[in-house]
């Protein structure tokens, strides 16, 4: 007697799934090498029951079934086993025999993601379409340019400052009164946005440390990378290379003891400290590095136990207002380095932005404001804050800037953009977009783990398990055997050439400009759009 598979409210067929396997019987070797890799284990060998119908030559005889036993690929149909897209399966088949194809009229597995009665936790971006700046065209082009700054010879740097930059009298004034002046560090415009030691692997991290100082060393480019949530190996806060490193802290306050514990055995001060708020991912909530990253080393690292979640606070629990912030957090972190580091505090993009703002303009010691635009963010978020909450870049940077230029501040307090940037692989054109609508700098995420190690990830849902330590390239996971795939050397060969890339194509954009001693931040008379509401948003032009 057959026994029948039990239909449950769960179950699903191959043709309900975004992405199906497609396998080639008669190419197959069996050699095993895509099961091996599958990430999420959403193929394995099966056994397959093949039936023929024998039908004779003579119409007297009756036709025979005939029945063959083959071995094959099956996919799972499991809600939690379900194919991500990750293409590993033909990445590493020897005969093509193999790979994902995907159906965009398969929707069904999107309504049983909440195995469990919990929501859907998802690694990677938001998923949706165009980004509005790569709708920004730039239109303001010099027809008497000198030819030093000719598009093609590039004969200018690229550098913006990071700090709060008084002007002669007020920094005079303040060095009379308190004793001090506002630190400020030259930088390149683009910052490696926050990716924390453990949210990456070993490989991954120790790639784009070595490809920032060759950077910095060999090329005199002045690039920065952002520690994350997480704190740093000890053997980088006693290097010599801290000093291209911007420190984070955040609301779980995760490898702190470590960092404070290493500051009188610094050999040089950090670039800047950052103190995260929030993140354009999900805004509103905390950090979130799930309890398959957390291995031994990770552990001793941030203080915590082992193979445990580690969720940040949504807030700082010791402050309770903006205020109480900047005058507390940013003001102790300056006195931890003696004042000698810009201390300046990371959120995410909101309505309530300008006030933020508007606090930091008040108080001498906050060295800028970052802003993570709603598209920011590969760690793990809810589904439902990653697609429907947050704030867009463009326009918030933008509101943030005109009322520094209302209080006559905009040379003086920096805002560093981020959040989507890089989205659709204009890179440097997203970039001066944002430069001109008021920002000193951009960080990126994303973008670096795309072109530096080959992240496999899409706007259309592809693979996207950043957060549960499973990554096909092994860039954000623990699993020795899947970071392994990893060349650090590689990857900073790769930071080397995309900085490079980047370096030539802004230069490109900013040369017709007429602009060569400085960024051309705020710059806006040089932008246009044909979208009409976008162009009365952010005041630029409506070109058609």
């Amino acid at each position: 007697m057959l026994t029948e598979r039990p239909i449950t409210p769960s179950t699903l067929g191959v043709k309900d799934l975004p992405w199906q396997i497609e396998w080639d019987k008669d190419l197959c070797t069996q050699c095993g090498r895509c099961t091996s890799v599958c990430p999420v284990n959403s193929i394995e060998l099966g056994v397959f029951r093949k039936r023929e119908i024998k039908t004779p030559a003579g119409l007297r005889t009756k036709a025979e079934n005939s029945y063959s036993i083959f071995y094959g690929i099956r996919q799972k149909t499991d809600p939690a086993y379900a194919c991500i897209g990750c293409s590993m399966c033909n990445t590493v088949c020897p005969n093509n025999a193999i790979g994902p194809r995907r159906d965009d009229t398969s929707n069904t597995l999107k309504f049983h993601n909440d195995r469990g009665g919990q929501p859907r936790t998802r690694g990677g971006r938001k998923n949706s379409g165009e980004s509005l700046l790569d709708q920004i065209k730039f239109m303001r082009i010099s027809m008497l340019t000198d030819p030093a700054l000719d598009a093609g010879r590039h004969e200018f740097r690229l550098n913006t400052l990071l700090g709060r930059v008084q002007s002669p009298e007020d920094s005079l004034k303040t060095y009379a009164e308190q004793g001090w002046k506002p630190p400020v560090r030259e930088i390149y415009p683009l910052i490696i946005g926050g990716m924390s030691f453990g949210a990456l692997s070993p490989n991954m991290w120790e790639g784009l440390q070595m490809g920032v100082a060759y950077l910095n060393e060999e090329l005199n480019m002045p690039v920065r990378i952002s520690t994350g949530e997480g704190g740093c190996p000890p053997r980088l806060l006693r290097s010599r290379f801290l000093k291209y490193v911007i420190l984070q802290i955040a609301s779980g306050y995760f490898g702190w003891d470590e960092i404070i514990h290493a500051i009188p055995e610094m050999k040089v001060d950090p670039c800047a400290v950052e103190i995260k708020y929030g993140q354009g991912a999900k805004p509103g909530d905390g950090g979130l590095l799930m309890w398959y990253k957390v291995n031994k080393l990770i552990a001793a690292i941030r203080g915590v136990p082992e193979r445990v979640s580690l969720p940040s606070p949504p807030t700082h629990q010791t402050q309770y207002s903006i205020e109480e912030s900047v005058a507390k957090m940013i003001q102790s972190m300056s006195m931890a380095w003696g004042f000698r580091v810009p201390v300046y505090p990371k959120i995410s993009a909101s309505s309530t932005s300008l006030a933020v703002l508007n606090n930091l303009t008040r108080n001498p010691y906050a060295a800028g404001l970052a802003i993570d635009g709603e598209d920011g963010g590969t760690g793990a978020a809810y589904n439902v804050s990653m697609n429907h909450m947050g704030h867009p870049i463009a326009s918030n940077l933008r509101d943030c800037y005109n009322a520094l230029v209302v209080t006559g501040k905009q040379n003086e307090l920096p805002l560093i953009a981020g959040g989507g940037i890089g989205k659709s692989g204009n890179l440097a054109a997203n970039a001066a977009a944002l430069i001109m609508l008021g920002a000193s700098a951009v960080q990126v995420g994303k973008y670096v783990m795309q072109a530096g190690a080959g992240c496999l990830g899409s706007e259309k849902d592809r693979c996207n398990v950043c957060n549960i330590g499973v990554c096909p390239k092994g860039i954000t996971s623990q699993d020795p055997r899947l970071y392994r795939r990893i060349d650090p050397e590689k990857v900073a060969e790769r930071v080397v050439d995309f900085y490079l890339s980047f370096d030539t194509e802004i230069k490109k954009i900013i040369a017709p400009l007429g602009r060569s001693s400085s960024l051309p931040i705020g710059m806006s008379d040089a932008l246009g759009i044909s979208d009409r509401d976008a162009a009365e948003r952010l005041g630029i032009k409506y070109v058609v």
